[in-house]
C-alpha cells in the first residue's frame, strides 16, 4: 500500500506541482487549501504525513500543527512546515513548540523535501511497528488491522467505535471532554458542531458490545468520559 501525504497550501499552483511531484515519486496525495480543510480531511483521508504552508486563511499552518498534535487520532502523523523567507527564527522555534517535525524554507528543492518526507515516513513506520497491537487485560486492539479481540474472541466494531475505544484506552485515567472526542474521533470542528449526543450514542453502543469491560468507560458528568 502506498503511503499518503496531505499537502496544505492556499497557492493552487504550488499545490498542483507538489501533488504531481510526490505522486511521480510513489506517494498518494490528498490536498487542502487551508488548515481548516486539512483538519476536516485528515481523519477520513488517513495521511501518513502532512506538509503544510504557514500563511493561510481560516487556519494557518502553526495552528493546524497544534490541532493535529492535540488530536488523539492524528497526533502521531509527522508534520513538515513550509515557510516563506520572511518567517523568523523565533517563528520556527514557535513552530517546533506547536509540534512541527521539520521545516523547509521557500523556495525549496523538491528533492530535499522528498528526502525529508521519506525520512519522516521511515521513522513513523518504525514507531507503528512497535505499537501495532494494544493489550489491556483481556482486550486486544490490533491498530493496523483495526480489529478487536476480547478474551480471545473477535468483537465487531464500527470504524467510529474502534476509534473511540482506541482514543479512550490510550489515555487511561484521563478525562476526555466531549469536544475533544468529537474532534479526535469524528474530525468535527466543534465551533460548527458540538452535539454531545453523537458521543453518548457511540459510547452506549460500545459498552454494549464489549460487555463487562465497558464498565471501565466512565462518564464524568459535565466533562466527558475516561477509561479506568
Amino acid at each position: 500500500m502506498k503511503e499518503r501525504a496531505l499537502i496544505v497550501d492556499d497557492d493552487a499552483e504550488l499545490l498542483g506541482i507538489l501533488k504531481k511531484y510526490l505522486e511521480n515519486h510513489g506517494l498518494e496525495t490528498i490536498t487542502a487549501a487551508n488548515g481548516a480543510e486539512a483538519l476536516a480531511a485528515a481523519p477520513s483521508g488517513k495521511p501518513d504525513i502532512i506538509i503544510t504552508d504557514v500563511e493561510m486563511p481560516r487556519l494557518d499552518g502553526f495552528s493546524l500543527c497544534r490541532r493535529v498534535k492535540d488530536n488523539k487520532v492524528l497526533a502521531d502523523i509527522p508534520v513538515i512546515i513550509m515557510t516563506g523567507k520572511k518567517i523568523s527564527e523565533a517563528d520556527q522555534v514557535a513552530g517546533y513548540g506547536c509540534g512541527a517535525d521539520d521545516y523547509v524554507v521557500k523556495p525549496f528543492s523538491y528533492p530535499v523535501l522528498l528526502a525529508k518526507v521519506k525520512a519522516m515516513l521511515r521513522r513513523a513506520a518504525r514507531g507503528k511497528k512497535k505499537t501495532s497491537v494494544l493489550r489491556i487485560g483481556d482486550l486486544e486492539l490490533n491498530l493496523e488491522g483495526r480489529t478487536l479481540q476480547l478474551r480471545g474472541k473477535p468483537v465487531k466494531l464500527t470504524s467510529k467505535e474502534f476509534d473511540l475505544l482506541h482514543t479512550l484506552v490510550s489515555k487511561p485515567g484521563k478525562v476526555l471532554s466531549l469536544n475533544s472526542l468529537l474532534e479526535a474521533v469524528w474530525g468535527y470542528n466543534t465551533a460548527d458542531y458540538n452535539d454531545p449526543h453523537t458521543v453518548e450514542v457511540h459510547v452506549s453502543n460500545l459498552r454494549r458490545k464489549i460487555g463487562a469491560f465497558g464498565k471501565r468507560i466512565l462518564a464524568v458528568p459535565g466533562h466527558g468520559y475516561k477509561f479506568v
